[in-house]
């Protein structure tokens, strides 16, 4: 892992109305201590919404984006970066910060279900969502975890481990049940400003249910047996009210130390207009570089599949990452992964536009075009009806959409039609030029999608670094050490080979 030290957020949230935006900003490290017979559950749900963000968007998803081969380390300033992620040194020392960080954001999400009355259960549909949302990271990336007993605070301090297929089975069951509670949700106390992501449009949040519900349900997709038919039927009930638009949580980011946009602070710059370290650091790999180009469009089996003629074919490379000679087009230079200061170009680029705006910049729960390729996905293996070939370019207008150049994506689109992975006709299998396309949109965004997608599909294939010492990707991660040192009676035991065989109950191929 790198070489530094990021600190984990973990917000809480005292006041309301105008002051929620402030309040929600405010860094707090220790758990969520307090009683909601004191605090009732608006006054909560910024903070709520706001708490596992900073951890997820940036280590969670940086950590989607190395082992999927497209960021890499500026290795001609900083020797020893990404050392562990390519060489695939999985331990349980190996990014103890997500397990920890988002169980420790969702401690309030558990205070809001478990206020007493039904006056603010539209607060605590919400949290029933966003618990969900973030459950279901935790089963992806480790398999059986505390759910049950877990977010009781000091009441219960060892809590039994859940099987993961039963968690899953209860995150849809949360879901259902706060959209059963919008579909009445005129006989409870409405939700204002202190929603950071909807302002109170309950609309959207069932949009966020629906869309969340059809990732939860398409990661079992592989299975068959029983799970078919809960499949079917779960799919039969299921409201095609989706994301359309991307899905933003803004409290109110300002350009103060710890205020700002946590993408932004951890990539972009502090609030001297100073340069971070992962500003510097973060660089495209070449894979990544050369795919976008049309260059490389081979998959780590030597696959074919590139566009047709020469140069630069998507005009998305130039924001997801800068020009380092200045130059547009052909100027983004990436790096392999686990190349030496020696082989590795001199200039490299850095995080581009698409991905660095402001300061004040949206944190994403949803991309619209993550919803569309959900769909595409879901249509195209005959669980709902509609136009999978629609949606897949959907996906990709929208993925334009939101790196800025929206009037490119039409002729990439057509250009892009016949080419094998990328393009809808050219590909012989759909699946894998959905996730293809998803695994480019996600780059930065929520690229974790694209490592659980390849564990769950095995596409995209893409190489592993030069340097990895494992023939293959890990199929999850393991418990952190602090688990055998606290929870030593709950915690199934495990050893370092698991992170390669041990796969999450979804994972059948």
């Amino acid at each position: 892992m790198k070489k530094y030290i990021k600190i984990g957020i973990a917000l809480l949230f005292i006041g309301a109305a105008f002051n929620s935006c402030e309040g929600a900003l405010d860094i707090n490290e220790s758990e969520v201590n307090f009683t909601t017979d004191l605090v009732n559950p608006d006054l909560l749900l910024a903070g709520a919404i706001q708490a596992p963000r900073g951890q997820f968007e940036v280590t969670t998803s940086e950590l989607g984006s190395i082992l999927m081969n497209q960021w890499a380390g500026d290795i001609n300033n900083v020797t020893g970066g990404f050392q562990d992620e390519f060489r695939l040194n999985i331990t349980q020392n190996f990014y103890t910060s997500i397990w920890q960080n988002l169980y420790r954001g969702m401690g309030t999400y558990q205070a809001i279900i478990d206020s007493e009355g039904d006056a603010y259960n539209n607060h605590k549909a919400i949290a029933r969502i966003l618990k969900s949302y973030y459950f279901q990271y935790i089963i992806d990336l480790y398999g059986d975890a505390p759910y049950s007993q877990a977010l009781q605070g000091g009441d219960t301090l060892t809590p039994a481990y859940d099987d993961a297929q039963t968690v899953y089975r209860a995150l849809v069951e949360d879901i259902n049940l706060a959209l059963a509670t919008f579909a009445n949700s005129g006989d409870y106390l409405p939700v204002g400003t202190e929603d950071t992501v909807f302002q109170g449009d309950l609309n959207g949040w069932a949009q966020v249910a629906n869309t969340l519900k059809l990732r939860i349900l398409l990661r079992q997709s592989e299975m068959g047996g029983e799970t078919a038919t809960y499949l079917a039927t779960e799919f039969a009930t299921l409201d095609n009210n989706f994301v359309t638009t991307d899905a933003v949580l803004n409290p109110g980011y300002v350009l103060e130390t710890n205020r700002m946009s946590p993408f932004w602070a951890n990539y972009g710059f502090d609030i001297e207009d100073n340069a971070t370290f992962d500003h510097d650091f973060i660089v495209p790999s070449e894979y990544f570089e050369k795919f976008l180009k049309g260059d490389n469009q081979t998959d780590a089996n030597n696959t074919p599949g590139a566009l047709p003629g020469t140069g630069k074919n998507d005009t998305r490379l130039d924001r997801f990452f800068d020009a380092s000679t200045g130059v547009p087009g052909n100027g983004v230079t990436g790096v392999v992964q686990g190349a030496t200061n020696t082989t590795a170009p001199t200039d490299l680029s850095e995080p581009g536009p698409g991905l660095l705006r402001s300061f004040d910049q949206d944190s994403y729960i949803f991309t619209a075009s993550e919803s569309f390729f959900l769909q595409a996905e879901a249509i195209e293996r005959g669980y709902m009806s509609g136009n999978a070939q629609a949606m897949f370019e959907a996906g990709i207008t929208a993925s334009f959409n939101l790196l800025g150049n929206p009037g490119d994506a039409a002729a990439y689109i057509l250009d892009s039609q016949t080419a094998n992975r990328i393009g809808w006709t050219g590909s012989a299998n759909k699946i894998e030029a959905i996730m293809t396309q998803k695994w480019i949109a996600l780059s930065g965004f929520n690229a974790i999608e694209s490592f659980i997608d390849y564990n769950r599909t095995g596409f995209p294939n893409v190489p592993l670094s030069v340097i990895a010492e494992k023939p293959s990707r890990p199929v999850r991660l393991l418990y952190p050490a602090s688990e055998f040192s606290t929870n030593s009676g709950n915690v199934p035991s495990q050893q370092t080979s698991d992170a390669f065989s041990d796969k999450i109950f979804w994972d059948v191929n």
